[in-house]
């Protein structure tokens, strides 16, 4: 892809790769519980492909497909979701992939969860304008107590969220989820279009959606640890929101100057070269209960706006934060998933900032390599959720153990969960 213009996204790289289908059935050989495969967007076979990789399908419970935008998204959905049945097939599409070699570009990227180990109920909400909340938290509160009396011996659970990443109602959505998942922990991705920002979908029931979202709830034998973390520092430079349309996510106003203006002045820049990559390495966070949280900026509008990812309004106060080394980061946050017992997988939700940021630093490879290196694979997001919070450039997810090594949950891992 190419920038279209100053203030369009940057393009993310990646490595698309062949059809390998050594590669995409190496899970199943190692003898690993969740299943992995990976398939050329624009492969006509992706699907069988995928199939065989996740091979035998019969013994799936659920399969979850994340999906370049540049593959015909309706067939693959329609396609899978017979070739998957009776296993439940949900998804959605990406601003790229996580695959087995970490960060790539026009690749579907299955996981399959087996009904040895997994069982999952899926929520639907085919309109994000018109959704009934308490129906919404009867049925989940009802999914899980009817996982609970079918598979009491197992007591891992996490909850998958899936959402339009253009239809900025994920604010809302996690919130209104919240009362609905009880000791749950949440975890989730904004549906993707590359760095186009035009046609975003959520895959359930054979169809590409949009103004949708599915929830998938999860019970499991494995252990569970649902993370969130970023490479951010709040720095002590402050502005406060003084013109915004919270229904738009758009900032016309911050310190009574036009927006793009005064963000660029603030940080010693020509606010007619504000990029994707400016807003990556120089993001504004907020502080809610005690935390930092990203606002990340989307692009600048044509007046000078500023559009967010993420809720904003008047009055907000925001903080510059500087990046802070971003590959030891990471490492250090793999390893702490990895201290006590060894993954069997790690499904990310990734921001597409962060893989901006790495692009423009030139850090693409040692990411990959340490995302491979911890069987993490997903895809890069519009926006990340965790428990009732929509955030941005994090990187989300939840890491899946043996059952045969049970994990030992901290208190703040606990006190994590209940947030």
């Amino acid at each position: 892809m190419t920038t279209r213009s100053a203030t369009a996204a940057a393009p993310v790289s990646g490595t698309p790769r062949a059809a390998n289908p050594s590669l995409s059935s190496l899970a199943a050989a190692s003898g690993q519980i969740v299943r992995t495969g990976f398939a050329p967007a624009h492969a006509p076979d992706a699907v069988d492909q995928l199939a065989q990789a996740l091979h035998p399908v019969a013994e799936l419970d659920l399969v979850v497909l994340f999906v370049s935008p540049e593959a015909d998204v309706a067939q693959v959905i329609a396609s899978a979701t017979e070739r998957f049945g009776p296993a439940q097939v949900v998804g959605c599409t990406t601003a790229g992939e996580i695959g087995a070699t970490g960060y790539t570009d026009g690749e579907i990227v299955a996981i399959g969860l087996p009904r040895s180990h997994f069982a999952s109920r899926i929520l639907r909400i085919e309109d994000l304008s018109a959704y009934d909340p308490q129906a919404m938290i009867d049925a989940m509160i009802q999914n899980r107590t009817e996982m609970t009396r079918t598979h009491a011996e197992w007591a891992g659970e996490f909850a998958l969220l899936m959402v339009d990443g253009l239809s900025m109602r994920e604010d809302t959505l996690t919130a209104d989820l919240a009362p609905g998942l009880g000791p749950v922990p949440l975890f989730g991705g904004s549906a993707g279009d590359g760095t186009d920002f035009a046609s975003t979908h959520v895959l359930f029931d054979g169809n590409a959606r949009q103004n949708a979202a599915v929830v998938v709830q999860v019970r499991s034998s494995c252990g569970i640890r649902v993370f969130n973390t970023d490479h951010l520092r709040p720095t002590q430079q402050r502005m406060v929101v003084t013109g915004a349309n919270p229904a738009l996510r758009q900032v016309h106003e911050i310190n009574a100057e036009p927006a793009a203006r005064e963000y660029a002045r603030l940080l010693g820049k020509d606010p007619e070269q504000l990029t994707s990559f400016t807003f990556a390495a120089h993001p504004v966070v907020v502080r809610i209960g005690g935390k930092h949280h990203v606002r990340a900026i989307r692009k600048v509008a044509d007046n000078g706006d500023l559009m967010f990812f993420s809720a904003i309004d008047e009055g907000v106060v925001l903080t510059l934060a500087q990046s802070q080394d971003m590959v030891g980061h990471l490492s250090t946050a793999l390893s702490d998933l990895t201290r006590q017992q060894t993954p069997d997988i790690i499904l990310t939700c990734d921001c597409v900032l962060r893989r901006i940021e790495a692009q423009q630093k030139q850090l693409s490879p040692q990411i990959s390599a340490l995302l491979a290196s911890h069987r993490a694979v997903g895809f890069c997001t519009y926006g990340e959720q965790v428990n009732s919070m929509h955030v941005n450039q994090t990187l989300t997810g939840v890491a899946i153990y043996p059952p045969t090594e049970p994990t030992t949950t901290t208190a703040e891992e606990k006190a994590w969960s209940r947030a």
